[in-house]
């Protein structure tokens, strides 16, 4: 009987529950978006801000003696012991890792900035380099470079062209395999692999630095560096703090205003069903009167109209629910380029809230049991 009074309910007074059906359905699905994206805002971030290039830089270290006599920090470290342990600790969350070597060579008599590393990972490390020509895939490939857009500008340079270097007595000639276009410094640097740069200068097995690329948060970033400078006693590792507490502030804000917009709308949905059901509640006094005159009590009476607004609140959050999982795959797209994984787990607790905004929005319903049989019966 309880089923069928409450089939009958849904099917009356239409209009103003289709109302509320749809504010529940609109609220659900601008929470249920924007949960997903707070669920997933973390790592379309961190790809976002690894387009910056290295969050994590190795540099020669002072140990305790050299402090003690004031002398200054080496220029140079020990290639092998250094890439020896970031191979060991790197982890999946390693996106790229590359030595640099940096010396001022001449080229036709000017003096120009010539940086040995990885160029195979260098790529990695500066995804948003636009090149004209192609990488040089392996590092140990000491025939070819790449040039960046000032120094192919400097000396009517184009892929094919051959550049040669000359530092300290020394020479390299090599073709350039392509031009680079950063909008940075970079863009007055020649490129070579390591041991090109090793070779002129006549240091082998030695760096300048090391460059990683980590995703994560900025805590999981620090983290990763404090595991790693343990293994790296007596070398400086410190994060670009530039690129990872901006991120994890925009991150910060970015949630504050997600969590901030969701209570908004929840509160705007609730004010929404409380107007419809405060008008259904007019509605339904006859009914109500009815039922008591009847014999039912007042808790079966209210559970009746609760169990009906209960099921309008699970309808309308699982289908603004499926709308929401449609609209952040398209704030994605617009924003990040990318489309927003759908996450399953928003699905209850977006039904969840949406029962419950259901339910709080129901209150109305509770004047209907100061409603008098006899009152009603005599039609006044």
């Amino acid at each position: 009987m309880f089923a069928r009074l409450l089939w009958k309910l849904l099917r009356a007074s239409r209009g103003r529950l289709i109302v509320a059906l749809v504010a529940l359905v609109s609220g659900a699905a601008v929470i249920s978006a924007l949960l997903n994206l707070d669920f997933d805002i973390e790592r379309k971030l961190t790809q976002e801000f690894r387009a910056f290039g290295a969050n994590l830089v190795i540099a020669p270290g002072r140990d305790v003696q050299s402090i003690e006599s004031g002398a200054e920090s080496p220029t140079l470290m020990d290639q092998y012991v250094v890439l020896t342990q970031v191979e060991r600790m790197r982890t999946p969350d390693v996106v790229a890792a590359a030595p640099y070597l940096y010396i001022v060579a001449k080229t036709s008599g000017s003096p120009v900035v010539v940086a040995g590393t990885w160029l195979d990972q260098a790529s990695k490390l500066s995804p948003t380099w636009k090149l004209d020509g192609e990488w040089v895939a392996s590092r140990d490939d000491r025939t070819r470079c790449l040039i960046g857009r000032d120094v192919a500008h400097q000396f009517k340079l184009a892929p094919g062209s051959l550049i040669e270097l000359t530092y300290l007595g020394r020479t390299a000639q090599l073709t350039v395999a392509g031009i680079v276009d950063v909008g940075g410094t970079e863009d007055s640097h020649v490129f070579v692999n390591l041991p090109v740069a090793q070779e002129l200068a006549d240091i082998n097995g030695q760096i300048g630095l090391v460059q990683l690329s980590v995703t994560g948060t900025s805590q999981s970033i620090e983290d990763y560096a404090a595991r790693l400078s343990s293994a790296l006693r007596g070398f400086e590792l410190r994060p670009v703090r530039q690129v990872t507490q901006a991120e994890g502030e925009l991150l910060n804000r970015i949630r504050l205003l997600i969590v901030s917009m969701v209570v908004l709308i929840l509160v705007l949905t609730v004010l929404c069903v409380l107007a419809t059901m405060a008008a259904l509640a007019m509605e339904r006094r006859e009914d109500v009167g009815l039922m008591k005159a009847l014999g039912g009590s007042i808790s079966r009476v209210v559970g009746l109209f609760l169990a009906e607004i209960g099921v309008l609140g699970i309808v309308g959050g699982f289908i603004g629910c499926l709308a929401g999982v449609a609209l952040s795959h398209w704030m994605g797209l617009r924003v990040f380029g990318a489309a927003i994984s759908a996450r399953w787990e928003i699905f209850p607790l977006t039904v969840a809230l949406m029962a419950g905004v259901a339910l709080a929005g129901a209150l109305p319903l509770r004047r209907l049991g100061n409603v008098k049989p006899a009152v009603i019966l005599r039609g006044e």
